[in-house]
This record gives C-alpha cells, structure tokens and sequence, in this order.
C-alpha cells in the first residue's frame, strides 16, 4: 500500500478524501493536521495522522510518503496575509519538501480563475497565491495533477463531472466529487502534469478524466 499524505485532512473536502483513501485497495491515508485533538479524531477512525504546519518545518512531515495530495487552503474567506501564507508559501513548502523526499506525486487542488484572479475582486488574492503555488509545482520537476474546480458546494456525490483545460465556463462541483477526482490523479501517468478545470456535468468521472487532452 502506498502512503498518501493528504494535508489539509481535517477540512471539508480533505475528510472526504481521506474517507476514499480508506476504502482503497491500493493507497493508504496520512492525515496531515496542525492540532492534537484533530490528530485523535482520525485515529480514532485507524487513520494514520501526522502533526505538522504548512507554515513549519515538513521534513519528518513527508518522510516514507509516497504520494501527495494538497487539499488545504484558506478558501479565500480570511485576510489577505493568511492566504499568502496558507496558500502559497505554505503550499510551496510542501511542494520543496516532497520534492526532497523523493515523493512520486503532487496532486494539488486548486481553483478556476487563477489565470485572471483581476476579474473576481473577492478572490483576487487567494486566486494569485494559488497561481504561484501552481507555478512553482510545474517548475519543481515533481510529477503532479493540478486540479482546477468551479464554487465547492456540500452536496451529494454524483460521480458525474465535465472536465477540460479549460471550460472556458463557470459554475459549481461538490465536494465528495472533487475529492474523488483528486484521489482519481494519484496513480502514475493518470493525467500526469496537466492541470485542468472540472464542474458538475453529465459524464461518469473516469470517462471525464480520460477526455481531458
């Protein structure tokens, strides 16, 4: 079984994708979590925890991981300062330290509109920190999925997606699909260094995923 490290683990898309992780044959889960007590509520599931700070050191962190995915985030709902540090220095810390540790694979969530964070106001600083995050994985030499979601919503699994470069269009996905699509990105040569937008829609995800060019 390989290890997947899942940080942000204890946030609302990383338990569904540490909920996945779990029911898999052929990756084990490592929740990455900042506090004790969340540390004691995947154990207490027999999930394998790790207490670490994206904004701290990550070498012990990353040690015998196999895989990575990056589910954390700020949502862009708190200062601009958080963000950064969250977002993009702290996502760049891993992406270094995974790098260094001979991981095999960096699947990064990230977001639609990194390309013109100008045109959503509101987001503009946590859609720029997201960029250059994204940047600096493809520049890394890692292999990595970059995973570019529309407006996350809490709704019901649907197994069903649109996926392309780009969708040149806007809309929303749940959670429990994007953290489907994102365990989807981990095996080798699965949509290996390419990033992409994904929505709700009408094809089965694996299908989707194959289309994406």
């Amino acid at each position: 079984m390989e290890k997947i490290l899942v940080a942000g683990a204890n946030g609302t898309t990383g338990r569904e994708v540490i909920e996945i992780l779990q029911n898999h044959q052929s990756f084990e889960p490592v929740a990455m979590v900042r506090k004790e007590e969340q540390q004691a509520l995947f154990e207490n599931k027999d999930v394998k925890t790790v207490l670490a700070d994206l904004e701290g050191d990550l070498t012990e962190a990353v040690k015998g991981i196999d895989r990575v995915i990056f589910a954390a985030g700020s949502g862009g709902n708190t200062s601009d300062q958080k963000t950064i540090d969250v977002d993009e220095k702290g996502a760049i810390n891993l992406i270094d330290r995974s790098k260094a540790a001979g991981v095999r694979k960096f699947v990064m969530l990230s977001a639609m509109g990194t390309d013109k964070p100008s045109e959503n106001p509101d987001l503009e600083q946590y859609l720029r920190s997201k960029k250059t995050a994204d940047d600096h994985l493809k520049a890394s030499f890692l292999d990595y999925s970059i995973v570019k979601p529309g407006r996350l919503t809490n709704g019901e699994k649907t197994n069903r997606i649109k996926a392309k470069t780009r969708l040149n269009e806007y809309g929303e996905i749940s959670r429990k699909d994007v953290a489907q699509v994102l365990v989807d990105c981990l095996p080798p040569n699965m949509l290996q260094n390419k990033d992409f937008e994904i929505l709700s829609g009408d094809k089965a995800i694996e299908i989707a995923l194959s289309e994406v060019k």
